[in-house]
C-alpha cells in the first residue's frame, strides 16, 4: 500500500530562518520554505522537512548523513565555511583532531546544525 508513496522525513528546529541559512548557504543544499516549514531537496530526488517547534530539543542521534567520496576533503571544506565538527572520546566512538572517526566502521565526521541536531559526512563507500 505505501510502497509507491513518496515518503519523506522531518525534524524540528527552533529557528527556521537560521536553518534555511545554514542548510542553504553554509551546506550548499537546495532549500525552500512554505508556510514556515523548510524543505531540504536532496540530490536523489527525496526531501526532508524542518518544522518550527517552540520547545525544540535537539536530536540525540544523527538525523541526516551525507555520503561523500572524501570525508577529509568534505570536513576541510565545511570547516572553511564555519562548520564545527564534534569530537568524541568514548569507548566505541573516538574522533581525531579533525573530528573524524576512522577504522571503526565507515569513516565519518559529525557536526550540528544551528538547532543542535546532529548531521554527518560519511564515506560513500562504507554506507549502504
Amino acid at each position: 500500500m505505501l510502497r509507491a508513496s513518496n515518503a519523506f522525513g522531518g525534524f524540528s528546529v527552533n529557528d527556521v530562518p537560521a536553518a534555511m541559512k545554514f542548510y542553504g548557504d553554509t551546506l550548499g543544499l537546495k532549500v525552500s520554505e512554505d508556510h514556515g516549514i523548510m524543505t531540504i531537496h536532496l540530490s536523489n530526488g527525496g526531501s526532508v522537512i524542518a518544522y518550527p517547534k517552540d520547545n525544540h530539543e535537539p536530536a540525540t542521534f544523527t538525523i541526516l548523513n551525507f555520503p561523500v567520496a572524501d570525508v577529509d576533503k568534505a570536513v576541510d571544506e565545511l570547516a572553511g565555511r564555519g562548520v564545527k565538527f564534534e569530537h568524541y572520546d568514548m569507548s566505541d566512538i573516538k574522533t581525531d583532531t579533525k573530528g573524524i572517526m576512522r577504522g571503526n566502521g565507515p569513516t565519518i565526521a559529525w557536526f550540528k546544525d544551528p538547532a543542535g541536531n546532529i548531521l554527518s559526512v560519511i564515506d560513500e563507500n562504507g554506507t549502504m
